[in-house]
């Protein structure tokens, strides 16, 4: 799914925090300045718990990284907690999650597991 937000020149974190909102794993995506440098100030969804008073939904693992990159094409792209969590990939075509990866039967570089 292409959105105008990924024409323009923005960088790998603005994209990631998209793909989190269309998701659901995060509530709201703002961009803050500070002494001239930009930050992504990102709101996580919380669930009420009976013994805790808040717990974060958001559990993120980072899988590829620059001493050791993992690629894998559209058939052996790991399911997290049997499709409840999210897979980001990196693909020729932009970054995207594996259910998008899996439609368009592409595969790519695994970023991480988001459960």
């Amino acid at each position: 799914m292409r959105t105008p937000y990924e024409n323009t020149c923005f960088d790998i974190s603005d994209i990631i925090a998209l793909r989190l909102d269309q998701n659901g794993f995060i509530e709201n995506v703002r961009k803050h300045r500070e002494n001239n440098k930009d930050f992504l100030v990102l709101t996580l969804r919380h669930r009420r718990n009976r013994k805790r008073t808040f717990r974060n939904l958001l559990n993120l693992k980072r899988i590829s990284r620059p001493g050791l990159r993992i690629y894998s094409n559209y058939q052996r792209i790991p399911r997290i907690l049997g499709g409840m969590g999210v897979v980001i990939l990196s693909t020729s075509r932009g970054i995207m999650t594996d259910r998008e990866a899996r439609l368009e039967r592409i595969g790519g570089e695994i970023l991480c597991y988001i459960w």
